[in-house]
Order: C-alpha cells, then sequence, then structure tokens
C-alpha cells in the first residue's frame, strides 16, 4: 500500500466565468487537492463533487488544520477509491467559504468582500468551473464524476452538460430535484440567518461579526434532516443530561436538559465556528434551484437522453431527505434511455448521512465499480 500522494493547489482563472443567473466572474480561483498520480494517457482521473458544508480536502490530514478529509473511509491507497490506480482531484467549488472565490474573497472592482454582492451560483455553474478545471490538468474525459447529496446532483450534471467527458457517473443518497419539503427546511435555515441581529444584510464582514446565532439553527435544523428517527432514537433516546445537584426529576428550564439537545447545540456551535453565512444561503439556494428537467416540461427521462455516461446510482433506506425513490426516478429515467445504469438500495439505518459512514455492502460496492473500469493505462 502505498502514501496517499496528495498535493493542494490553488488554480487562478483569468477568463470571466459566465453564470447561469447572466452574472460574470472575473479572476476567479478553485482549491483544489489531488491525490494519487494522473497517467500518461490522463484517463484515470476522478472528480469529486462535495456537499453542502465540505471542501476539496476529501481524504487525510488537512497540514493546516490537521482535520481528516470528509471521505477519508472511501478514498485513499487500498480504499474503495483506491489511490493507487485513481487520481482523485477534490475541487472546492466556486462561492464556497474554504479557499476557492465567495462571498468572503476581495471583489477587484471595489477592493472590498463581496458579501451579499456575490452572484447566485447554479449546479450547472459548478460543473462549467470543474470542467475549466478538467482543462486546467490536460483531461479530455473523467473516468468518473463522484458525489453524495449536493456533489450527486452535480455528478448527474456532468453527465447532462458534458456527455463527452466523463465516463462514468456516480450519484448516491442524490435525487434529480429537491422535494417542497426539502425546499421549505432550507427557507427555514436560512430565514434564521437572515434574521440575525448581526446578519447585516451579508454585510458583516465590515461589521468585525458574524450571524452565529442563525448559523447555529441552521445547522441544527439541517442535521435533523441527515439523521433517520431510528438512528437519533438509538443514540439519544430520551437520555436527559443529569444535573446531579437536580433535586428533582426535571430541572424545569430551558438549558440542555435531552442527550439530543445537547448535540444539536453542540454541532451548530461547532458550524458557526468554521463556515461562512452568505455561503450557506448560496448553496443552498443553487441545492433548491437544481432541477435538469424543468426545461423539458419536467420530463426526466427526455432530459436525460443525451447522457452517454454509465451510471451507479445508490440510495439507503433510511434516507427520507433524499428517499430511495428519488433515485429511482433517476434510474427510471436512465433506463428509459437505454443507458446503461446500476442500482443498489443499501438497508442502512443511519439516514441521509450514511453515503459518509462506514458500511460493508457500501464499501464493497464502490470498491467493486471501480475495480470493474477499463482504464487506458
Amino acid at each position: 500500500m502505498s502514501s496517499l500522494n496528495t498535493q493542494s493547489l490553488t488554480i487562478e482563472f483569468q477568463e470571466p466565468i459566465i453564470l447561469k443567473s447572466g452574472a460574470q466572474i472575473a479572476p476567479y480561483s478553485l482549491e483544489v487537492q489531488t491525490y494519487g498520480v494522473l497517467n500518461i494517457q490522463k484517463s484515470n482521473a476522478v472528480l469529486i463533487c462535495h456537499a453542502l458544508n465540505a471542501s476539496h480536502h476529501v481524504a487525510g490530514h488537512d497540514p493546516d488544520s490537521g482535520k481528516l478529509g470528509w471521505w477519508d473511509n472511501m478514498i485513499g491507497p487500498g480504499k474503495p477509491l483506491d489511490t493507487n490506480h485513481f487520481f482523485v482531484i477534490g475541487v472546492n467549488n466556486l462561492g464556497s467559504c474554504f479557499g476557492s472565490t465567495g462571498p468572503m474573497s476581495i471583489n477587484p472592482n471595489t477592493q472590498q468582500p463581496y458579501g451579499s454582492s456575490f452572484p447566485l451560483v447554479t449546479v450547472e455553474d459548478w460543473v462549467n468551473t470543474q470542467a475549466r478545471l478538467a482543462d486546467h490538468f490536460g483531461i479530455q474525459k473523467f473516468a468518473a464524476v463522484m458525489g453524495g447529496s449536493l456533489g450527486g446532483m452535480q455528478a448527474l450534471a456532468w453527465g447532462i452538460q458534458y456527455p463527452d467527458r466523463v465516463d462514468h457517473c456516480i450519484v448516491i443518497a442524490s435525487a434529480a430535484n429537491l422535494s417542497a419539503q426539502n425546499i421549505a427546511f432550507n427557507e427555514i435555515a436560512r430565514n434564521a440567518i437572515m434574521s440575525d441581529p448581526d446578519f447585516h444584510e451579508g454585510n458583516y464582514y465590515a461589521q468585525g461579526v458574524t450571524p452565529r446565532s442563525g448559523l447555529r439553527v441552521a445547522r441544527m435544523i439541517g442535521h435533523i434532516t441527515y439523521l433517520s428517527n431510528d438512528d437519533m432514537a438509538e443514540k439519544f433516546g430520551r437520555e436527559l443530561k443529569r444535573n446531579p445537584d437536580a433535586p428533582k426529576e426535571y430541572n424545569f428550564n430551558f438549558d440542555t436538559e435531552f442527550e439530543v439537545e445537547s448535540y444539536l447545540r453542540y454541532q451548530g456551535d461547532k458550524f458557526a465556528d468554521y463556515f461562512d453565512a452568505n455561503t450557506y444561503l448560496l448553496i443552498t439556494r443553487a441545492l433548491d434551484y437544481f432541477d435538469p428537467a424543468k426545461n423539458d416540461s419536467g420530463n426526466l427521462s427526455k432530459a436525460l437522453a443525451v447522457v452517454k455516461s454509465k451510471f451507479l446510482v445508490i440510495s439507503f433506506t433510511t434516507d427520507w431527505r433524499f428517499a430511495p425513490e428519488r433515485s429511482r426516478e433517476i434510474v427510471k429515467a436512465l433506463l428509459d434511455n437505454k443507458s446503461s445504469v446500476t442500482y443498489a438500495e443499501i438497508d442502512a439505518p443511519h439516514g441521509h448521512d450514511a453515503f459518509l459512514l462506514d458500511d460493508e455492502r457500501y464499501h464493497s460496492l464502490i470498491r467493486a465499480y471501480f475495480s470493474n473500469m477499463k482504464l487506458d493505462n
């Protein structure tokens, strides 16, 4: 088993990127982490697309923060996506807050942070910037584009926008668009942020503050949707955080009385320490807008008629935010077009977060899928 063989890069782009909204950004940069070695034919590259609060750092320990990559159990030497054989690219999307150009970046026209003036970005915009990133590396065709949740939406969009530039699309715990319920959860989270007195209409950088309270609530709302009812019951049940000095059964106050409350507050506090509020607004809106079948009157089969890639689609039984039936919609649309698609519905208790966790069946499936890829070596 070889070393992770990783490299951190900041890729600068001078040519303007024209967004779906019509706005332009130039110059801009993308933060990238690579793993493994690109072969001579440049045929073994795999692009990893991140979900809402993740970044380009997908595996190994970050040399700056020391944090472990968000998909470290999936990617690395000897792991399901084996970097002894594949060249893996993790990219931080435009508009994010982990180094790529986003609301915290300096607008060259004003010499001030973009803040609320940073334009809306879409999944399609991200895919276009990722195609430019492929050009930078001289990669004509990805062996695979892979992601879970919002990352899975990007993988699906790759198959539609660049059908000749990706051989395999791996869509995990995702959907072709958000349900009304999902949009509603996002709207509540955004309102929590925008209602925070420290939000200042998105220009809080100049005030030297951050809307921490709003971010905390937004994260707590989101985190509830990532877990299944069974998983929460097993982890927390109705256990109380006992105050040993409390004379009665209950403390009868609004401090963290139950274990689940303590967990949510901890997750909210941690999130508010590292994530940017404007980025949260942008990315959740990109989630809301994604709908590749919109221009085809909602006909997903018609929207996927251009696809040439082979697909692997994976769902988890207890994921109620991106339920298995949403994955089956993608599978049916691909089959309607006689596209090559493999589908797995994995019985896992962990809800939406299952795509990030260790599951032998899930990881064995990914390992087998990559092992069967035909590459020009």
